[in-house]
């Protein structure tokens, strides 16, 4: 009955909806249409890095839907110029392409490395993706996520995509020595959607040496990484070196759709007029609400915040279920925090709704908490407070 198909409501059913509707927000907190008061652990699954309702991002808003909403992109447009100049500067990069979404951001790094093979005239250019990824479900998005289930119906694929396990060096350099076709790797620094799996600290740096080796081109999907939520700005910056491709999305418009792919190096000069194009995307309310957003991460040091925010709720949850049976362990890396159990608990997402609480369950059995960058320490440990909670009671059920 929580799962109702929608078509009564005129929708096509892709979504499995819970029965409630949001209606407003104040930064942490969300309210239903009959008032309840939720604490939000999911920031609309990584989008609301500044909450709901930021008073700075509610002013850019208001002010630019009273200039200009839209012109395309066959203008100048000052705030994508900014805002471009601006994501350049904060990873170190040369230049980025918008979108409206993720996806839309993956298919533009997808063509890059198609065009890149091209142009060294590789007559099937391949990349390197990883199982349990997620990249997006349009048709090139899904071909390249390592999830067999997001795949099912939608064949036959994209080709031109070669899977290795996720965190396995060796695996990427046995498909180097064995197909010449490869020019690209396309990979998240931490898989969200595969359980906020957390790689070793040698692995993207060994990406990059292996890409450098073979001149190949290392793509990050920084979608959910991205916009402080790691505890740098993008989460390969824990690192020293620059990726070719960075694409983002989620909390860069924090609920305004804007998606970007940013090019350096060997990546900069490939797309040219006409190669690659998108009607709405970086228009001046999206992009001047998105430099609202960065800006806001910069000054008030939403990273740091992200850092500390992490280890606190990670600590605090550790402590608090240590005795459970059900408990294994937490993975987190700033305000990415996996949670995994020992048994599949999808039914703890409908579970946490009617407790106040909003969070998502991916991978079978890991809660996955996603929280708003500028919640207070207070917050962060009700959030410990009530997820312990949810998990002692669940398991005590079992």
């Amino acid at each position: 009955k929580r799962y109702a198909l929608m078509l009564s409501h005129g929708l096509i059913p892709t979504y499995a909806q819970l029965p409630v509707t949001f209606e407003k927000g104040d930064g942490v907190w969300i309210y239903d249409t009959d008032g309840k008061k939720y604490l939000d652990a999911l920031s609309g699954i990584a989008v609301c890095g500044l909450g709901h309702s930021h008073p700075e991002v509610t002013r850019t808003i208001c002010e630019q839907a009273g200039r200009l909403l839209h012109t395309s992109n066959l203008y100048q447009i000052k705030h994508q110029q900014d805002l471009g100049e601006k994501l350049a500067s904060v990873a170190g990069m040369d230049g980025c392409f918008f979108g409206n979404s993720g996806a839309e951001a993956n298919e533009a790094a997808i063509k890059i490395a198609r065009l890149y093979g091209n142009k060294q005239e590789i007559d099937n250019p391949a990349i390197i993706v990883m199982d349990s990824s997620f990249h997006g479900r349009t048709l090139a998005t899904l071909s390249a996520t390592g999830n067999r289930k997001v795949h099912a119906g939608f064949e036959p694929l994209v080709q031109g995509f070669i899977r290795a396990p996720y965190n396995d060096i060796e695996a990427v350099k046995n498909i180097a020595a064995n197909n010449p076709n490869v020019v690209a790797i396309l990979v998240e620094p931490i898989q969200g959607e595969g359980g906020i799996n957390v790689p070793g600290t040698n692995y993207l740096p060994e990406l990059h040496s292996i890409c450098e080796e073979h001149n190949w081109l290392l793509m990050l999907d920084e979608i959910q990484t991205g916009n402080g939520r790691t505890g740098k700005y993008f989460a390969f910056q824990h690192h020293d070196f620059t990726p070719d491709v960075l694409t983002t999305a989620k909390g860069l418009g924090n609920g305004m759709p804007i998606g970007a792919c940013l090019v350096a190096g060997k990546a900069t000069h490939l797309l040219a007029p006409g190669n690659h194009g998108s009607t709405y995307g970086g228009n001046p309310m999206v992009c001047a609400t998105a430099l609202t957003v960065v800006n806001t991460i910069e000054n008030e040091k939403l990273s740091d915040r992200a850092t500390h925010l992490g280890s606190l709720i990670a600590s605090g949850i550790e402590k608090k279920l240590s005795n459970c049976k059900e408990f294994n362990h937490v993975r987190h890396m700033g305000l990415m925090l996996g949670i995994e159990l020992n048994t599949p608990c999808p039914e703890l997402v409908g579970k946490a709704l009617d407790n106040g609480l909003l969070i998502n369950v991916t991978a079978g059995k890991v809660i996955r908490l996603l929280p708003p960058l500028i919640m207070s320490d207070t917050e962060a440990e009700e959030i410990v407070e009530r997820v312990s909670q949810l998990v002692l009671a669940w398991a005590e059920g079992l």
